[in-house]
């Protein structure tokens, strides 16, 4: 298997077979974004059971439809039994940053209306502290400019997410700007969560805090951690 995928893929891997353990036949499931969440798809269609997907984001529905995994609209059920979903980094306390795909409104959406949640990562994604993988924040476009420079002189060091090709925005599913904060570490993203929220035209942030219930860290052995309880710092 080693010489067919090089050693993060495999760990990729390994942590979406070992989330199939967590599903059960009828099951209605949250389907993340990402290409780590794209391996768990194909060991969820190559299976048994019968389940219906919520998606967060049209790549994700594309997939769903050509693997024949049923897909139902958010707002059509009255609950999601377990959402499966990467993630760009995670700490000790499996609070995590996610949106590297552009994809974290929806993706915050379905895991806030989930009954539990799990992460599949390897293990180049865990981390004690936040911070080293750019954090994305949602924004409608009028007035981004005006955010850029307010993050900024936060010493956020923020910057337009542009697509390499043509150097024009990336704009997400929901029509909205993506603004990735560049900080080395997050000494207290409760703190920084709240500021975000706090400023008119953003729209959602990629902190995702006390959201995960259990993160899959695939590799030879997979290590699966559980969070205890919620962990708040603000001051």
């Amino acid at each position: 298997m080693r010489l067919i995928m090089n050693e993060k893929n495999f760990q990729k891997k390994q942590a979406a077979l070992a989330a199939l353990n967590y599903i059960q036949t009828d099951m209605i499931i949250g389907l993340g974004t990402g290409s780590t969440v794209s391996y768990f798809l194909d060991v969820l269609a190559a299976s048994q059971y019968n389940v219906i997907g919520v998606t967060t984001s049209t790549i994700t529905s594309q997939r769903c439809a050509e693997l024949n995994i049923p897909i139902v609209d958010i707002d059509a059920i009255d609950h999601i039994d377990v959402t499966v979903d990467g993630a760009d980094e995670v700490d000790s306390y499996l609070n995590g940053i996610k949106g590297g795909g552009a994809a974290l409104l929806m993706e915050k959406i379905v895991a806030k209306n989930s009954k539990k949640n799990i992460w599949i990562v390897d293990r180049g994604k865990v981390h004690n502290t936040l911070g080293s993988f750019p954090l994305p924040v949602e924004v409608i476009p009028y007035g981004s400019g005006q955010l850029l420079r307010q993050f900024a002189n936060k010493g956020l060091f923020p910057k337009l997410r542009r697509h390499p090709g043509n150097n024009q925005p990336v704009i997400t599913d929901a029509g909205h700007y993506i603004i990735d904060c560049h900080m080395t570490t997050i000494n207290n993203p409760y703190a920084l969560a709240e500021y975000l929220e706090s400023q008119v035209g953003v729209v959602e942030h990629g902190l995702f805090l006390n959201i995960c219930d259990r993160i899959i860290i695939g590799g030879d052995t997979v290590e699966i951690k559980e969070r205890q309880q919620a962990h708040v710092e603000i001051n």
